[in-house]
């Protein structure tokens, strides 16, 4: 429920939530590089092809490659940045300044035109032959064909030693990439196509039928010399042969042979040397075919030793049962980092939950409690529920060929008959029973119940259940798991410190891992698989302010402060609230209101919260969550009470329940009314701890503070106004194939304090990543700012979430560009922008290297952040892990500067995140997120929770997610 007031991101030792699961689709591989090959249009890649590219380069002029004098601010002005144009040599010429700077008023957008002859085509490859991988290509954006803007370099060397409070050496799971800088790899195009047969061809039958080919001429297609992507990119360590190639192949013993053509032709010729170039900060385009082709031939030993799960591999003998047919299984993620040592193999230990692979009867005797074919009908929902959508192979044919459950035949297997022509003799109708014993002699023991309707492109596919196995690799999502099962497998996902950097080790060095078999070697490659060694810094925690106090200073290694015996630094006056008592009926965890209400009101005003000590207390039942209009009708009830001034209402409820989710959407979108929820089995126990957390989130939600920085932020030092944004997008799960994504933004309303946040929430097309109304969203809230200040913020820095390296340039060329046409409707406005990615979905882990570098537990020390060797070799970036980890293995933040302004320095910029990480309103300790990009990502899973309760036909329909006015500026989401 939402009143436990912990950091439950990082405290739990890494993931962003401690089991959040939230609706991205269950969870973005984000540390991957969205590798595509690229097209001759102008991508930066395409520079292997030959002839000088240059490219608008995104930085202030006066930043020049990768020094730039920091200490010379220029006047931080909207415009006053001209862009540059890089060559690929790397040399740089300032464009000079073109009247009022590239987002000058009174033209619209203009662009610094490019000098460029435009890439040349290769002259081993035919033209058309070239362009033949268009079609891989993710469509262009709008913004294609525009100057493409590219990420800031790192102004200075990295954070200096002068504001640590000590270094630490570290060991981090990156493990160094050789290769031969002279080195090529070839990329094919490879094409199947069944001959007489319209369609595509099965994915799953794709890697089997190049398999064969290859398998047949070894001399000329040696499998450990190439590297498969399973659909239409081969790299290979030798030259190929080209052309077309049949090859017979059949989906089972008993089915007709199909004659496949195979056509493989040479893309490009991959020149390592372009990497190195890279590497260094020669060139500034990322040679994605290259790491793409790297990386797949990095993950070919796993792939195939392995059960593959998306980008993840785990172990068949590393498995721990943990009933209901379901395991955990240990394994490895793993992905291909360019860093300034060279290149980075980043792996990172996993567990996942997944189906055994077993017989679908067994499945559903262990899955299902109390199941029994006798009572197969009644269970017919729960056994559908388990199966749909799962993959199966069968038994009664000899055949590798994968199918889906679709569903469950309508009848019985003993009832079920269908229409059979054998050659050309009129078709008749045959017993489905019957024809299993004569086509296949199989007697099908259990025909009193349905079979399972399996996909096929005609007709139906219905198998007896008894001829169906589950194949492996199947995940189970965390969520559903009873609570015993639940809690073993998070306590095998956050291993110690120590015991994480083993299983690291051990799986690095394994033959099944991807340093096993011939691959690298055949490829010239070679890991070294000893861990990168760093040294770290670890910035002081700030002063904090509280109520009555001048300043406190924070536990060093545990950075976290106590209330007891404190006040907030600004208590609200609550008059007018009430308790809506929902456990008033229940047989167990009824409410003690005795108990509770009277300490809770102890506790509010010990916090400095003055709040009347005689609330209105009405009874309710937990039987009215179920019902929309009953909520509405007792909300309103009790808002008439008290005559339409209600501050606010907490819930008090005796379970977890989906109603939930209705009250949150009326409340916030109809009756203007904040609420607070909490589950009776805690409000009874009325620890100490609980009440202040409950009361700290009430008075965060009313408009108090609860704890400030004494000290104003870096770099703003003698700013009057600067605000602070989050973005973020929440996707539909996984199954789910046409709920909308949620767009949420929020950003601060108060200045020194800037802990006070409004936010927006909009739906958006079906797992649309790009923010679409992001600048009118950002607007409304610079207007709210002005409302509420008498003043628009200056200075403006976005924080983005949930994006992953390859959408950096949606970000950079469409976000942030929409912002900045949306602020350009404005008179006389320009403030000064910086955007930065703030990303946990990462593999990186940071680990300390000595007794000396780490806290009690193992873990590394908040405040310790790394901006050399594992870092990009030349944008500005870092790892900054600002909380501490209670549970399992710290997880740093990693934070990569998009666009730069306001000229931070390292120094600064890793201060000021780390100062607003002590600012996070629902607890008293620094958390492990920057905290507009915490709640951004709080608002967006609310909006979630509305899209949740409505109908289908208003999934879409801005008005249902509008916040009540009321609701507009307050924090109504912590």
């Amino acid at each position: 429920m939402e009143s436990r007031g912990r950091d439950t991101r990082g405290g739990h030792g890494g993931g962003r939530g401690g089991g959040r699961g939230r609706g991205r689709g269950g969870g973005r591989g984000r540390e991957q590089y969205d590798y595509h090959v690229q097209s001759q249009r102008g991508s930066p890649s395409s520079s292997d092809r030959g002839g000088s590219r240059s490219t608008t380069y995104g930085t202030p002029a006066t930043q020049q490659g990768r020094g730039g004098n920091p200490g010379q601010v220029p006047d931080l002005t909207f415009g006053s940045f001209s862009q540059m144009t890089i060559s690929e040599r790397g040399e740089g010429s300032s464009s000079g300044s073109h009247g009022g700077g590239a987002w000058g008023r009174g033209r619209g957008l203009s662009f610094v035109s490019v000098q460029s002859r435009g890439p040349q085509p290769d002259p081993v490859i035919p033209k058309e032959k070239s362009c033949k991988i268009v079609a891989q290509l993710p469509p262009m954006s709008s913004s294609e064909g525009k100057e493409r803007i590219l990420p800031v370099k790192r102004p200075d060397s990295g954070g200096s030693y002068q504001l640590a409070i000590r270094r630490v050496k570290l060991l981090v799971n990156h493990f160094s990439v050789n290769f031969n800088n002279d080195g090529l790899i070839r990329h094919y195009d490879i094409e199947i196509k069944a001959d007489g047969l319209n369609g595509k061809v099965k994915k799953a039958h794709l890697s089997m039928i190049r398999e064969q080919l290859f398998s047949s001429d070894p001399r000329s297609f040696p499998l450990e010399k190439t590297a498969y992507d399973g659909e239409k990119n081969i790299f290979s360590a030798i030259r190929l042969p080209e052309g077309k190639f049949t090859v017979e192949f059949s989906e089972a013993e008993d089915s007709k042979p199909v004659l496949y053509t195979i056509t493989i032709q040479l893309v490009s010729e991959l020149k390592l040397r372009k990497l190195k170039e890279y590497l260094m900060g020669n060139v500034n385009s990322n040679p994605r075919d290259i790491l793409q082709g790297m990386d797949l031939v990095i993950k070919q030993n796993p792939s195939r030793k392995m059960i593959s799960v998306g980008r993840s591999f785990y172990r068949a003998d590393r498995q721990t049962d943990l009933g209901r047919a379901i395991v955990a299984a240990e394994g490895f993620q793993q992905s291909l980092k360019p860093t300034s040592q060279g290149l980075s193999l980043c792996l990172d230990y996993s567990v996942l939950s997944l189906r055994k692979k077993m017989p679908v009867i067994d499945f559903l005797e262990e899955h299902i409690p109390n199941f029994s074919m006798e009572t197969f009908a009644k269970m017919r929902r729960q056994v559908e529920d388990a199966l749909k959508k799962l993959k199966v192979t069968v038994t009664h044919r000899k055949t590798k060929q994968k199918y889906t459950i679709e569903s469950l035949s309508d009848r019985n297997t003993q009832d079920i008959c269908f229409q059979f022509q054998v050659d050309d003799q009129a078709p008749k109708m045959v017993m489905l029973v019957d024809y299993f014993k004569e086509k296949y002699g199989k007697e099908i023991r259990h025909k009193k119940i349905p079979c399972l309707e399996l996909n096929k492109v005609k007709g139906k596919n219905q198998v007896p259940m008894e001829f169906c196995v589950l194949i492996e690799g199947q995940r189970y999502p965390k969520e559903n798991l009873d609570n015993y099962s639940a809690k073993r497998l998070k306590q095998m996902s956050l291993p110690a410190p120590y015991e994480r950097r083993e299983r690291i080790s051990d799986m690095v060095k394994s033959r099944d891992g991807p340093c096993g078999g011939l691959f690298l070697q055949n490829f010239e490659m070679q890991v070294d698989t000893n861990m990168t060694t760093v040294e770290g810094r670890v910035i002081p925690p700030p002063t904090l302010k509280l109520g009555g106090r001048n300043a406190i200073t924070v536990n060093k290694e545990r950075c976290q402060w106590n209330l007891v015996g404190n006040r907030v630094v600004d208590g609200k006056t609550v008059d007018r609230w009430a308790i809506a008592d929902f456990t008033s009926n229940e047989r167990f965890d009824r409410l003690k209101p005795n108990i509770f209400i009277p300490r809770f009101i102890e506790r509010c005003q010990n916090l400095g919260i003055q709040i009347n000590d005689h609330p209105l207390y009405e009874t309710a039942r937990m039987t009215e969550f179920s019902s929309a209009n009953k909520l509405q009708q007792r909300i309103e009830g009790i808002k008439k009470q008290l005559g339409g001034q209600l501050q606010i209402l907490l819930c008090v409820m005796s379970r977890k329940d989906d109603g939930y989710k209705t009250l949150k959407w009326l409340c916030e979108t109809k009756l203007g009314v904040v609420t607070q929820c909490c589950l009776s089995s805690h409000a009874n126990e009325a620890k100490d701890q609980y009440l202040a957390n409950l009361a700290m989130k009430m008075n965060s939600k009313l408009g108090g503070s609860n704890t400030e920085l004494n000290e104003k932020l870096q770099r703003f030092e003698n700013e009057s106004h600067v605000m602070f944004v989050g973005a973020d997008v929440n996707h539909p799960k996984s199954h789910d194939a046409s709920s909308p994504s949620i767009a949420a933004v929020v950003a601060t309303v108060n200045w020194p304090g800037a802990n006070r946040y409004a936010a927006r929430v909009r739906p958006q097309a079906h797992r649309k990543e790009k923010i679409l109304n992001f600048g009118d969203m950002c607007l409304d809230l610079i207007q709210t700012y002005a409302r509420i200040n008498k003043a628009k913020p200056q200075r403006i820095v976005v924080f983005r979430d949930g994006v992953s390296e390859g959408q950096f340039d949606m970000v950079l060329n469409e976000e942030l560009m929409d912002l900045k046409r949306a602020i350009a409707v404005e008179k006389n406005y320009n403030p000064t922008i910086t955007l930065i990615v703030a990303r946990k979905r990462h593999q990186t882990r940071l680990f300390p290297g000595n007794r000396e570098s780490g806290g009690s537990n193992g873990n590394v020390f908040p405040g310790t952040v790394v901006d050399k060797k594992i870092v990009h070799p030349f944008e500005f970036d870092f790892f900054l892990c600002s909380h501490h980890g209670s549970l399992g293995t710290s997880k740093p933040t990693h934070y990569h500067v998009l666009w730069d302004e306001h000229r931070f320095t390292s120094d600064q910029l890793q201060k000021l995140i780390y100062d607003l990480c002590f600012t996070f309103a629902r607890c008293t300790k620094s958390v492990s997120l920057v905290p507009p990009v915490y709640y951004a990502d709080l608002v967006a899973y609310r909006g979630r929770m509305y899209a949740e309760t409505l109908l289908p036909e208003n999934l879409m329909d801005e008005s249902f997610y509008r916040l009540h006015v009321e609701l507009e500026d307050v924090m109504y989401f912590v």
